[in-house]
């Protein structure tokens, strides 16, 4: 599991997995698994993948001068995924998860389609304040059945209409909370064990280098840019996943 070819590709998928995290916000575990499930299963691509994840959505969480204002404004959406994550856990080892990542690719894939010819969706200040809790539940349990933490959480936090910088941070906190309670649930059924230790290491180092880079590239491109490919990762990603869902 150590030779060199698996560790060049575990650098190469998460330098590139991390510097699309850093422009867009998100993908990390998509890229890096979709291009280490070449060599290996999927059990040992997620295993690998975990420890990264976390550290680069903290990081992504804490760059940025608005934490604790962002914090203030999202947690009842953060509580909300934490009891949704654990809820839905009760039924995870029965869950159809082939097919709820093909219809969570299909949502995908129309949200960022309606994104990418303009049609635009805002949630009011007064709607803010009943919908986190909802949106928070649905999104910790699309989580635990597929293990993609971005529906519908990614799509609400877009619709707050924050800048691009406080939008990023704010995914950042909601993916971090997400991988934490996802994590511990697994963990509690079981279904997380020490493993591969040299390429998580390596995967640590490489995501975070790419996620940098990923960041440079961000500071320098225009609002307007930045909304279109970050559409277009979305897109993207859903694609990626209905097709993962039924091949």
């Amino acid at each position: 599991m150590h030779s060199s070819a698996i560790l060049a590709l575990t650098a190469g998928a998460f330098l590139l997995a991390g510097f699309v995290k850093g422009v867009i916000g998100l993908g990390l575990p998509t890229v890096a698994i979709g291009l280490l499930g070449l060599m290996m299963t999927p059990a040992q691509a997620a295993a690998i993948m975990v420890a990264p994840a976390l550290i680069t959505n903290v990081w992504q969480a804490m760059v940025g001068k608005d934490l604790l204002p962002l914090l203030r404004r999202i947690w009842p959406m953060l509580a909300g995924i934490c009891l949704g994550t654990f809820i839905a856990a009760k039924w995870l080892p029965g869950a159809n998860s082939g097919q709820a990542t093909v219809w969570l690719g299909v949502a995908l894939v129309l949200y960022a389609g309606l994104g990418l010819i303009k049609m635009d969706f805002h949630v009011a200040p007064s709607a803010e304040r009943w919908l986190s809790l909802p949106i928070g539940l649905l999104t910790g349990a699309i989580t635990t059945a597929t293990g993609v933490y971005v529906l519908p959480g990614t799509p609400y936090l877009h619709a707050l209409k924050v800048d691009r910088h406080q939008l990023v941070q704010m995914l950042g906190i909601s993916f971090t909370v997400s991988t934490l309670a996802l994590g511990t649930a697994l963990m509690q059924a079981g279904e997380i064990g020490m493993s591969l230790a040299t390429p998580v290491v390596i995967a640590i180092v490489a995501s975070l280098v790419g996620m940098w880079l990923g960041q440079q590239v961000r500071g320098r491109v225009q609002e307007k840019t930045f909304r279109l490919w970050f559409f277009i990762g979305l897109l993207g990603l859903g694609i990626h996943l209905a097709l993962r869902g039924v091949l």
